[in-house]
């Protein structure tokens, strides 16, 4: 099977990178911001507001590449402010089991791509 390179329409295109790349059954996704269809970004000094867009741009992808959230085996977590770190576990828990969670890394870094931005989630799923 090929490898496959998707940029959901539901997602701002990418520049310089795919959002999605499938290898058989295993689904690659860059790192999600939040930012809708259009580009503009979600939720400007809201943690809440960031993480619920990161997490429809994640299902966005999964759906693209054939899955969805309950595919995720592994998850890096980029924040910019250890005070949003409650708010993230909040909303992702209407969005992952928490019976069965993703492996998963949380790091604290001092910035991200755009200066707004307070949290990316890179992801990596195996779809059947």
């Amino acid at each position: 099977m090929p490898i496959q390179h998707i940029n959901p329409s539901t997602s701002a295109p990418p520049r310089g990178y795919s959002h999605v790349v499938k290898d058989g059954h295993t689904v690659y996704i860059a790192g999600q911001v939040a930012r809708d269809r259009d580009g503009k970004t979600v939720g400007v000094g809201d943690a809440k507001a960031q993480v619920e867009q990161v997490f429809k741009n994640l299902e966005a992808a999964l759906a693209a590449a054939g899955g969805n959230l309950s595919h995720i085996v592994k998850t890096n977590v980029f924040m910019t402010h250890r005070e949003d770190i409650p708010a993230y576990r909040e909303t992702r828990a209407k969005y992952v089991s928490n019976d069965n969670p993703p492996v998963s890394t949380l790091i604290l870094c001092s910035g991200l791509a755009d200066p707004d931005f307070r949290i990316e989630i890179e992801a990596i799923a195996v779809v059947p």
